[in-house]
């Protein structure tokens, strides 16, 4: 599939009315787990199209310029909220969470699997560890306050146990910052790659944001709170990685290249009929946009898209979501890394008097305060063990203890 091959339609005939915007939510108890983590990711691809050309609006003195974006921007917004809609009333904000930590879990797995350039890789798997410990803390939180197993939420695809535990994570800022990547000294799925990864964790950290006074017990906002200082982190990491030489128009490509790849990659793995088409008529709209921004490309950056794609613009392989728990256990071996600069090195290989461990003192102070903690603990103590759903025994011994916290591996030395 080429995009620009495709016939598109003119973009102001794409527009919809609110009959077509406000669609049936997903049934919370018989949606196929996948479903629920496309409409998240698409969700969040959409949120951050919208903000790329609101943002270059503040920047931008020439209204025809302004316009155009405006008339790409509309119809983003009118796909948010059909996206948005697939979310039904009577799924808690905690048990949409879980979807959450579920993608952030398993598209970051598929991503570090097929991207080439081993710098983007290694921040992948990287913060990969970190989601996948904000899935076995929410899925806690899930079962001490409403005994709800998170298994079934997650339909047995991804585990839940731990990762680098959260209050590992606190780096200080300077360790979050990466390189760029060149985009033309590196395989266009590298682009692409980075793109997916940073508006899916954008969205995260959005939403934890927004959710987190929200939620009925004070342990809940705290541990929001907590997870999504983690997730800025993240944003921080992955939005290093993109080419800050593209101009606004370049970016404006980009942004509606990957989404007809999601889209047509939802479309492709999606089950569910009603979504499937929702998806199909997403990916037409988005080769409108598509079209509009390569014209716009031309007309006032004066380059032609095959400038951005020499080898052809063709996509590569789609997503399609699928278990990644053995991938997810290799990689845990790396558990105790943390950053370093614009690299990642072992916490036992580091300094004394490195600034990770004055940076998480400092933040932190006593970590058995902390909700990420507290919340193991309690639930601990009300079970007699942590809650987990993990086919065979944990890979890091350290993490293996249902009755243990372990709050020390990759904070401590030697832990």
């Amino acid at each position: 599939m080429n995009p620009f091959a495709e016939n598109a339609k003119d973009i102001t005939k794409t527009y919809k009315n609110w009959k077509s915007i406000n669609v049936r939510p997903y049934d919370k108890e018989t949606v196929d787990p996948y479903t629920r983590v496309r409409a998240i990711l698409m969700n969040g691809t959409e949120f951050e199209a919208i903000w790329n050309t609101a943002r270059y609006n503040r920047h931008c003195a020439n209204n025809d310029v302004r316009r155009g974006m405006a008339l790409i921007r509309r119809g983003e917004q009118q796909q948010q909220k059909r996206v948005a809609c697939l979310k039904p009333r009577n799924e808690s904000i905690l048990e949409h969470t879980i979807g959450y930590e579920q993608l952030a879990v398993d598209l970051t797995a598929i991503l570090a699997r097929r991207e080439p350039n081993e710098y983007v890789k290694k921040q992948m798997d990287f913060a990969l560890l970190e989601d996948f410990d904000h899935l076995y803390r929410y899925a806690d939180l899930l079962d001490f306050e409403r005994g709800i197993h998170a298994e079934k939420l997650v339909g047995c695809y991804t585990e839940i146990m731990p990762g680098r535990p959260t209050v590992a994570a606190a780096r200080h800022p300077a360790d979050d910052v990466r390189f760029c990547i060149n985009n033309y000294l590196n395989e266009p799925i590298t682009r692409l790659n980075i793109a997916i990864i940073t508006a899916a964790e954008q969205q995260t950290m959005n939403y934890y944001l927004n959710v987190a006074n929200l939620h009925e017990s004070e342990l809940g906002r705290k541990l929001y709170s907590e997870i999504a200082m983690i997730e800025e982190q993240h944003v921080t990491g992955y939005g290093c990685l993109s080419d800050p030489t593209t101009d606004m128009f370049e970016c404006m490509v980009m942004h509606e290249y990957t989404e007809c790849y999601l889209y047509w990659s939802c479309y492709n793995d999606e089950k569910d009929k009603r979504i499937k088409d929702l998806w199909l008529m997403h990916f037409e709209e988005e080769l409108s946009h598509l079209k509009f921004a390569t014209q716009m490309l031309e007309k006032y950056s004066g380059k032609v898209w095959q400038q951005l794609f020499p080898e052809g613009g063709d996509f590569p392989e789609l997503i399609s979501f699928a278990p990644q728990k053995e991938y997810v256990r290799d990689i845990l071996k790396s558990v105790r890394l943390t950053g370093n600069a614009e690299s990642f090195e072992e916490v036992d290989n580091l300094p004394d008097r490195f600034r990770f461990f004055s940076y998480n003192r400092g933040v932190q102070g006593n970590v058995r305060g902390r909700a990420s903690h507290v919340v193991i603990e309690k639930t601990i103590k009300k079970f007699g063990k942590d809650y987990r759903y993990e086919e065979k025994a944990h890979p890091v011994r350290a993490l293996n203890d249902p009755k243990s916290v372990n709050a020390d591996v990759a904070r401590i030395k030697g832990a």
